[in-house]
């Protein structure tokens, strides 16, 4: 393969690359690996048939944890180059993510699970205002609350307004949060079934405080409503999980957990991974929810809790954001059935609330794809041979090569190629370029006799037996330095190939690949960046 040939074929390598990790990769998940969980049903002899039209169905989409970046992150100077740089790509992918493998769902609605931003409590007011244009412009959000057709509903984190112990100080992390927000506990409904949304922070606060007593009283509020209607919880921090569950790094030893509640009765809750095993427990007691949905964890975990009433799955989602510790970002589809209200108490849980989670592309894995592909070309622009002929010419050689070798062992074709050596005699040939050559010609002679073998003179040249191996080492005769005339200069010097200089090569080489370079990055990093524009740009 020529080197045009393997420029081409890296080339197009590298464009196809960039169009799947840059773009193709983000429908995977609506196109191919994920759906909305009724469309798994089978109604034919499960009893479905008789409560509505498979299809009759509200469709949520669940999103957890994305966590803007900001000078809290990592430790870097606001503004600089890196921080920018980190904002860019990790906001570009959560994007991605939601106008290329969300949005194609069409959901009834969109709920968001908290840690809207990474330092939300401790940023000042323009900085907060940054955060919110850049969350707004990542999701879309035309508009506060609606988006399109569907309504969008939100739920506090602990990076947005910190814990109870945070707000007698900076009461304005609350009133700028609710402002753009919304209410921190306050119920919805989507289909036939009752989201409870619970500020999960304020809880555990001790001793209880006003805010802590408001989530309180709306909890039991909920509790003394009348409903036939399912229910499921929201709460940003997961609830207390039960001894030796393991959820990735919620799970915490009892030297821990006794750590935990001495600090809330010391000075209140500096951090939590979970809400105390007495609030789990008064909360799955008062609002009997069919399903928990929590955030907080980053990473995706699912745990049965037993209530008076039920066992409760926990499903705690992971985040979308691929900057947050976990390799597999995700979302979550939930379907709900708009059973009829006289059908709706007799209906399970599993027949009234349907979920599948949906795993996102992995970026890390995408760049260090980029970054193995560079390699390789690399090497395949720096160590191709400069002298390589086309695929076809190879193809061709190798066929006769291969014919050679058949001829030679199974029809005896070597042997005569012995025989005519020994009765034949060469005459010397000069080219153009004043290199000599010498060509086999029939001869008319009787056969020598066995002891002139030794020594056979044709003209002016005389050739033995060894004269076979000219053929082999033509090569490195070839800068023989031939007189004009014809004739051999005695005093020329042989200097083979070889013998050029190293430092000679590894230049040609490295301007060879400089060349080569070029002229992929010509044609793959104006499609590199079209790509962003294309995607980072409002639509």
């Amino acid at each position: 393969m020529k080197q045009r040939d393997v420029t081409g074929l890296l080339c197009f390598t590298w464009a196809m690359t960039l169009l799947y990790g840059e773009m193709f990769a983000f429908w995977v998940p609506y196109l191919w690996s994920c759906s909305w969980p009724h469309h798994h049903l089978h109604p034919s002899g499960s009893g479905m048939e008789e409560r509505g039209n498979q299809n009759d169905y509200a469709k949520i989409v669940v999103l957890a944890d994305p966590q803007l970046m900001d000078k809290t992150s990592l430790h870097l100077a606001p503004k600089s180059l890196l921080l920018e740089t980190a904002q860019f790509y990790t906001d570009l992918y959560m994007r991605r993510a939601y106008l290329g493998s969300i949005w194609p769902f069409r959901p009834d609605a969109v709920i968001f699970l908290g840690d809207y931003f990474d330092g939300g409590s401790f940023l000042s007011d323009e900085e907060w205002q940054d955060s919110l244009h850049r969350f707004k412009h990542i999701f879309d959000l035309k508009a506060q609350g609606r988006h399109a057709d569907f309504q969008v509903y939100y739920i506090p984190g602990n990076h947005d307004i910190g814990y109870a112990i945070l707000h007698p100080h900076k009461p304005q992390v609350i009133s700028r949060y609710e402002s753009e927000f919304g209410e921190r506990n306050y119920k919805f409904r989507v289909g036939n079934a009752e989201f409870i949304v619970v500020d999960a922070q304020t809880l555990d606060a001790y001793p209880p405080e006003k805010r802590a007593s408001a989530s309180w009283d709306f909890v039991k509020n909920v509790s003394s409503d009348s409903h036939s209607t399912c229910r499921v919880l929201l709460t940003h921090i997961p609830l207390h999980r039960p001894d030796g569950t393991d959820c990735g790094s919620n799970r915490r030893s009892p030297i821990i957990n006794q750590r935990i509640r001495r600090a809330i009765q010391d000075q209140g809750i500096l951090y939590q991974n979970y809400v105390t095993e007495e609030s789990s427990k008064d909360l799955l007691d008062l609002i009997q929810p069919v399903l928990v949905l929590s955030g907080h964890d980053h990473d995706q975990c699912a745990v049965k809790h037993e209530s008076k009433s039920r066992t409760i799955e926990e499903i705690t989602l992971g985040t979308i954001s691929w900057q947050m510790g976990n390799l597999f970002p995700s979302f979550m589809l939930i379907s709900i059935h708009n059973f009829s209200e006289s059908n709706a108490s007799s209906s399970s849980s599993h027949e009234a609330v349907l979920t599948e989670l949906c795993f996102l592309p992995i970026q890390t894995y995408i760049y260090i794809w980029y970054l193995g592909l560079f390699v390789l070309t690399i090497f395949a622009l720096l160590f191709w041979p400069t002298n390589s002929t086309s695929g076809w010419s190879q193809l061709v050689a190798t066929f006769s090569s291969f014919r050679q070798v058949l001829s030679s062992n199974f029809l005896g074709e070597g042997r005569k190629e012995k025989t005519d050596d020994e009765d034949c005699e060469y005459e010397e040939i000069w080219d153009a370029e004043g290199y000599m050559h010498l060509m086999k010609k029939s001869s008319n002679h009787p056969h020598a006799r066995t002891a002139d073998k030794a020594s056979i003179e044709r003209g002016s040249a005389v050739i033995r037996p060894t004269a076979r191996k000219l053929n082999q080492d033509e090569d490195s005769f070839a800068n023989l330095d031939i007189n004009i005339d014809g004739g051999l200069d005695l005093n020329a010097k042989m200097i083979p190939k070889s013998s050029r200089s190293i430092s000679t090569v590894v230049i040609q080489r490295l301007v060879r690949l400089l060349r080569m370079l070029t002229v992929i990055a010509a044609v793959n990093v104006p499609l590199y960046m079209m790509l962003l524009f294309k995607d980072w740009n409002d639509q």
